[in-house]
């Protein structure tokens, strides 16, 4: 079982390789001669009187990074960057702020402040480059009304986080509470030429809901933020501005597709969950398994995905000496009362774990960011060992997983998926191992 962990453990690492920023713009994103391809649109640099960049979200240091290598100095391009952490080197021409996350801080919201001034400034000779990570709902943020203080836009925020909500429902109240998401930065900066490079962390269906689509037109509604709030019992949870906004129906509907900042703007994904896939495959190809994708458990509460995981990978191990199943995505965890120290993934393994007691199975479960939820960890794996192993130790599966504190139960067993902050975020990948 130990070489079946570290089995599991390379394929993760080999995909978290292959999902680098700088393969990604490697594959989609070149500059010669003045002139910038991304995808298949071209952009002469020339024909712009001012090139401004705005990079933020989880991967924002290593995005900017990638492209200025790309661009060089003679483009003039300065810019805004904002992220959970500052980089080791500062970049000529751009200003630098640390945003929180998960929950805003105050920088967030001088971050937006910022953004916006500059945006103000941009004509129809500009061209603005968005590079957008996962994160970017909180490091950067201003809420929709001046009612609305920062104590609540954080109170706001956890609410949302916690309430047990998909990721796409949370980012549609949080556009419509937000004065720089759900393609409010795009009205801001018309009638300049707009192009967003992304690197996804959201289902591949709704790209919009990325850092709450700050630069996309948005398709969620104000009816559904309403249902929202009322499906999940929010309104106890929120601050008195907010359920004022929310109660008396004043929320503003936020821009459209056929709105006209959207004429001259451009959405590329360079980096998502399928690259990620796909490299994983790739590995557990070389290793000899039977390999199947189940991706129909994102956004599942966490135990309804682990049920339905393990029941297809014990299917997939009939007539196979070795099986893989591979889902990407991530799943939910509502928390009750105070929570321990850990995260979803880590939440996720260890109810696997009492679920496999005893059986060839190994499940590893990790975010490709390298953080999960409140720990220093990715994620962790689990076998059929894990809860035989914990015994010995003194600790109580049960306990960690009711206190949703698994971080502390799995650094004891050595089972955590340490990477450290890996500078790209490209969604969760759960691994499991049958044989």
């Amino acid at each position: 079982m130990r070489a079946m962990r570290a089995t599991a453990r390379d394929i993760f690492r080999y995909a978290l390789d292959e999902c680098s920023i700088e393969r990604g713009f490697s594959r989609n994103i070149h500059y010669e001669r003045d002139i910038l391809q991304v995808g298949s649109d071209l952009y002469d640099l020339d024909t712009f009187s001012r090139v401004f960049v705005i990079s933020f979200g989880k991967a924002a240091h290593t995005s900017l990074e990638a492209l200025l290598s790309r661009l060089g100095a003679g483009t003039g391009a300065t810019g805004i960057v904002c992220a959970p952490t500052l980089p080791d080197s500062f970049a000529f021409g751009f200003r630098y702020f640390q945003g929180g996350h998960p929950i805003p801080n105050r920088e967030s919201l001088r971050a937006a402040d910022a953004i916006l001034r500059a945006l103000e400034t941009m004509n129809g000779r500009s061209l603005v480059i968005y590079l957008i990570s996962g994160g970017g709902s909180s490091v950067v943020e201003k809420p929709i009304s001046e009612e609305i203080s920062f104590e609540d836009l954080a109170q706001t925020h956890e609410a949302l986080v916690h309430s047990g909500a998909p990721i796409a429902q949370i980012n549609a109240v949080r556009k419509h509470l937000s004065a720089v998401k759900g393609g409010r930065l795009a009205l801001a900066a018309s009638p300049a030429h707009q192009l967003s490079i992304m690197i996804s962390d959201v289902p591949e269906n709704t790209i919009a809901s990325l850092a709450s689509g700050p630069t996309m037109p948005d398709l969620s509604t104000v009816e559904q933020c309403y249902d929202i709030v009322r499906q999940y019992n929010l309104l106890p949870q929120l601050p008195e501005s907010v359920r004022e906004l929310l109660l008396t129906r004043q929320l503003e509907e936020t821009p459209k597709p056929n709105d006209l900042p959207f004429e001259r703007a451009r959405w590329w994904s360079v980096l998502s969950n399928i690259s990620a896939q796909k490299a994983t495959v790739e590995r557990a190809a070389i290793n000899g398994f039977a390999i199947q994708i189940d991706n129909t458990c994102d956004d599942w509460d966490y135990r309804k995905a682990a049920d339905y995981l393990l029941k297809r990978v014990r299917e997939l191990r009939k007539g196979v000496s070795r099986a893989c199943l591979i889902s990407g995505g991530e799943v939910t965890v509502k928390i009750d009362g105070k929570p321990g120290t850990g995260g979803r993934n880590q939440q996720f393994a260890l109810y696997c774990a009492e679920h496999i007691e005893g059986e060839n199975i190994a499940v590893l479960s990790a975010g490709t960011d390298g953080i999960d939820g409140n720990s220093p960890a990715a994620g962790a794996i689990v076998d059929g060992s894990t809860v035989a192993r914990a015994i010995e130790k003194g600790l109580s599966p049960q306990a960690a997983l009711e206190g949703f504190d698994a971080y502390p139960f799995f650094e004891a067993l050595g089972d955590t998926i340490v990477t450290g902050f890996t500078g790209t975020n490209v969604r969760d990948i759960r691994v499991l191992l049958a044989w």
